[in-house]
């Protein structure tokens, strides 16, 4: 009986690790609201600009037949961690396909601040080049037979903010960009360029992006006439969405920390801004 017990154990776990090891897996969780199973797929991507090559995270319910929305997630500086696929899942929750883009190609990531930002600088003097490689990424979702190409959105997370901000302003084919706690500087805005709704999730006690610039940032898109959307969250620091941030900033010595209630809210406000510009024809 024994032996039984332990052979049964042995073939399990084998199970387990081949399928932990697939590159392409599903998860079928119950919605909760009725009967339909959703059955999250998951594919790691690769795709090549310039000569390198990039490396993305695809999510989608495998039980829709339907075309649906897609919806862009862009990572902090700490590059394609595991932060920008738990959303990229949550949105194939909400019935979107989803794409965490790789920005800084092969999968790069960084452990720590210095790191981090030689990886993200380039970015930040050249918003071009960000919307180039977010561009590759746009191109390589559009290949899922799944995707409403008419409906496409993107959203960012601190470096990740910065770059669909600037994408929208340099005219990306998007519907519309979300930015959480994301760099407002970059280039001006053009509204004969800009094609994305815009809505802005912020901290008020971010320390990295002054009052100054939030300033600058909404003389700017007022001057222009531009159709966004601004919320600023009380006492929310940089990084409040994250709910690593708080160790990083102990571990770093930086002011960032997770704000339960200001992810729930900008994360409620995300949703109904999806809903509103992925409704109009």
């Amino acid at each position: 009986m024994n032996f039984k017990l332990i052979l049964m154990s042995i073939l399990t776990g084998s199970v387990a690790a081949i399928s932990c090891n697939d590159q392409s897996s599903s998860n079928q969780t119950n919605t909760g609201k009725d009967s339909t199973t959703v059955a999250i797929k998951e594919d790691s991507v690769t795709y090549t600009l310039d000569g390198k090559t990039f490396k993305g995270y695809v999510v989608f319910d495998s039980n829709k037949q339907d075309k649906r929305p897609g919806v862009l997630v862009v990572h902090e500086w700490w590059g394609l961690n595991e932060y920008p696929r738990k959303r990229a899942r949550q949105l194939a929750e909400l019935g979107y396909i989803a794409m965490a883009v790789d920005m800084y190609g092969d999968g790069k990531t960084a452990d720590d601040p210095q790191t981090a930002q030689e990886l993200a600088t380039p970015f930040y003097k050249d918003p071009q080049l960000a919307k180039t490689r977010l561009d590759a990424a746009l191109n390589k979702l559009k290949e899922y037979k799944q995707v409403d190409t008419a409906n496409i959105a993107a959203i960012g997370y601190c470096y990740g903010g910065f770059v669909v901000l600037n994408a929208a302003k340099l005219g990306a084919d998007l519907k519309g960009v979300v930015s959480f706690h994301g760099n407002l500087s970059g280039v001006p805005v053009n509204k004969q360029l800009l094609k994305a709704k815009i809505l802005v999730c912020h901290g008020a006690a971010d320390q990295f992006v002054k009052q100054t610039e939030v300033d600058a940032f909404k003389h700017s898109m007022d001057s222009a006439g531009v159709d966004y959307s601004f919320k600023a969250y009380p006492n929310a620091t940089h990084a409040f969405t994250n709910p690593a941030a708080t160790e990083k900033g102990k571990k770093f010595n930086m002011p960032i920390e997770y704000n339960a209630a200001a992810d729930t809210a900008s994360w409620n406000d995300m949703k109904d801004f999806l809903n509103r510009i992925f409704s109009k024809k």
